[in-house]
């Protein structure tokens, strides 16, 4: 009988650029928008190609994304993190999820990228 191997799924906070692309659900005028997001993977890499995976599925056009680390890196670095984004990070685990936290759209030029 095989040990089934124990799960390193850690969440890693992502902010995703994305473009304009017909069907993208962006508010009118909108020139594209920046998604914070909780997405669960053994590392940062496999969250980021599993995030990009859903929103290209979810018609919408990811330019760049930027990684902000695990909940215990940020923590590390002094951020001040929310009872809600820790519920949301939870939950992004728990269910082995991405989840949009929250969307700024860009008007007129928007930021070129995101730092």
């Amino acid at each position: 009988m095989e040990k089934k191997k124990i799960s390193r799924q850690q969440v890693y906070t992502l902010v995703v650029q994305i473009g304009r692309k017909e069907g993208d659900g962006l508010p009118e005028g909108a020139t594209g928008a920046a998604l914070m997001i909780y997405a669960s993977g053994v590392d940062e890499a496999e969250a980021v190609r599993e995030t990009v995976a859903i929103l290209k599925q979810a018609d919408t056009a990811p330019l760049d994304v930027t990684g902000y680390g695990t909940l215990a890196e940020r923590e590390a670095e002094d951020q001040d993190i929310s009872d809600e984004e820790r519920e949301l990070m939870q939950r992004a685990l728990d269910e082995n999820s991405v989840i949009v936290a929250q969307m700024t759209p860009f008007f007129g030029d928007g930021p070129a990228t995101l730092h």
